[in-house]
C-alpha cells in the first residue's frame, strides 16, 4: 500500500533529509514524513500511497477539484474565484500563443476545457480519476484520456497542468511524456504550490498546499527548474498566482485553529504577497516551459 522511495524522483540523488511532518487535514488524519532532496532541494511525500491505494485520499466531499461541489463556504469561495482566474489563465495563454491545438493535462472535472472551448480553442483533456473524468466528458462532450500511452502520436501547441505535476508518481516520465507531445515551437505551462512563500513559512505543517499524501512533490523554484532541466525543458518566464495566498491561508487557518478566519487569512494572504513583491516567492506559480 505504501511505497518508500530510495532517491529523489526529479535528480535520482540518493541523500534525502528530514523535512516536515504533516498531517492529512482533509480527510484521513493520518501522518506523512516529508523529505528534501539534497542535490536538487526537490521535496516529497515519502513514505507514500502507491498507484493502486492513492485513489481512496481524494473520496472525501470537500475535494472539490473532482466534484465541483460548493457544500460548505470555502468552496463556494473557491469557486467563486475559479471563473475570475479561468480567464486569467485564458489571456495568459493567448498572450504567449495564437494556436489553438491544446492539452489541459490533469483537468479535473473539465471547466477549464469548456471556457477553452467557448474560446475558440481544439481542447483535449487527460484526467486519471474516473469520477472527473465521467463529469468532464458530460460538461464538454469530449472523449477525456487517462493514460500516458493515449498521448504517443499527438501533437500541442499548448499544455497546461494547473496543479496536476505535485500529484503524479512518475515526474520524470510524465514531464518528458507532456514533452514528448508538444510541438517544436509549444507551450508547457505548469501551475505548482511554493513552499518557500511567506504563507508556507507561517503555517509550517498546517500550510493546506503541502495536502498530503495527495500531493507527492512539493517545489520551489529552484527544484522545478532542476526538474525541467531533467527533462530538458527550458523555463521562459515565471508569474505569480496571486489568490492562492488568499484561498491556501483560509484553509491553513482552519487546519491550525479548527475555525474559518476570513480576516486572519487575508491578512496572511494579502502579507504573503506583499513579500512576495520582494522576494518572487509567491504561494503558487505558474511556469512557462518550452522545448
Amino acid at each position: 500500500m505504501y511505497q518508500k522511495l530510495e532517491e529523489c524522483p526529479a535528480c535520482k540523488h540518493t541523500l534525502l533529509t528530514n523535512y516536515l511532518i504533516c498531517e492529512d487535514h482533509a480527510a484521513s488524519k493520518e501522518s506523512f514524513a516529508l523529505v528534501q532532496c539534497k542535490k536538487c532541494s526537490l521535496v516529497i511525500t515519502n513514505p507514500r500511497p502507491d498507484q493502486d491505494h492513492i485513489g481512496s485520499y481524494y473520496q472525501h466531499s470537500d475535494y472539490i477539484s473532482h466534484t465541483n461541489k460548493a457544500n460548505n463556504p470555502v468552496n463556494w469561495l473557491y469557486k467563486q474565484v475559479r471563473k475570475i482566474t479561468l480567464a486569467q489563465k485564458t489571456s495568459l495563454i493567448k498572450s504567449h500563443s495564437d494556436q489553438k491545438r491544446i492539452l489541459d493535462f490533469g483537468c479535473g472535472t473539465g471547466l477549464f476545457i469548456q471556457h477553452l472551448q467557448k474560446d475558440g480553442f481544439i481542447a483535449t483533456g487527460f484526467e486519471p480519476s474516473p469520477q472527473a473524468r465521467t463529469i468532464a466528458e458530460n460538461l464538454t462532450g469530449l472523449p477525456i484520456l487517462d493514460n500516458l500511452k493515449q498521448l504517443e502520436q499527438k501533437t500541442f501547441d499548448i499544455i497546461s497542468a494547473w496543479h496536476v505535476i505535485e500529484h503524479v508518481h512518475e515526474l520524470r516520465l510524465t514531464l518528458k511524456a507532456l514533452r514528448k507531445s508538444l510541438a517544436e515551437d509549444g507551450l508547457l505551462f505548469v501551475a505548482l504550490p511554493n513552499h518557500q512563500s511567506y504563507d508556507a513559512q507561517h503555517y509550517g505543517s498546517y500550510w493546506a498546499a503541502y495536502d498530503v499524501p495527495r500531493h507527492l512533490s512539493h517545489f520551489n523554484q529552484v527544484s522545478l527548474e532542476k526538474l525541467a532541466k531533467e527533462c530538458k525543458l527550458n523555463l521562459i518566464k515565471t508569474y505569480p498566482m496571486k489568490f492562492d495566498a488568499y484561498y491556501v491561508s483560509l484553509l491553513s487557518e482552519k487546519y491550525k485553529t479548527g475555525k474559518t478566519n476570513y480576516l486572519k487569512a487575508f491578512q496572511i494572504g494579502m502579507k504573503s504577497n506583499q513579500q512576495a513583491r520582494k522576494t518572487s516567492e509567491y504561494s503558487s506559480l505558474i511556469y512557462v516551459l518550452t522545448k
